[in-house]
């Protein structure tokens, strides 16, 4: 069966320069608490927490991943929304923007596997590649 309603248009976040910018600083040392400092400084910006959450999970930490992805992913949720997305339709990977929630919604799948939250785990799986199929594969 073909669906006959268009597909809604692609959301692209606005970029954020000083925050990318401080992301990348925080990524030459790669410590937790120059990402810390970059969520604080830049509290809606998703790439921050998701580069905390990341970084707990490396170290073996899922229930503080879980917490920084959530955020930023609601963070992200917020800023989609506020561009446009109607709860559907591509957030593509390809637009850097876009990216640190997605990373968030990655992380949060899998901080959520790991501490036995399946349900949220498989959902924040298929809402990723829902959102581009790009970014699952990019991100696995």
């Amino acid at each position: 069966m073909q669906n006959l309603l268009p597909e809604p248009p692609a959301t692209l976040l606005p970029a954020d320069a000083e925050a990318e910018n401080a992301l990348a600083k925080a990524a030459e040392t790669g410590t937790p608490e120059a990402y810390k400092a970059v969520a604080a400084a830049h509290p809606a910006f998703s790439g921050g927490w998701a580069a905390l959450a990341a970084d707990s999970l490396a170290d073996g930490d899922p229930v503080a991943a879980y917490a920084y992805a959530r955020t930023g992913y609601h963070r992200g949720l917020d800023a989609l929304r506020r561009n446009g997305w109607k709860g559907h339709g591509p957030v593509p990977w390809s637009h850097v923007p876009n990216q640190g929630f997605l990373r968030c919604l990655h992380t949060l799948s899998q901080a959520a596997a790991e501490i036995g939250e399946a349900d949220e785990a498989a959902r924040c799986a298929q809402f990723l590649r829902d959102s581009d199929p790009a970014a699952a594969d990019a991100l696995t």
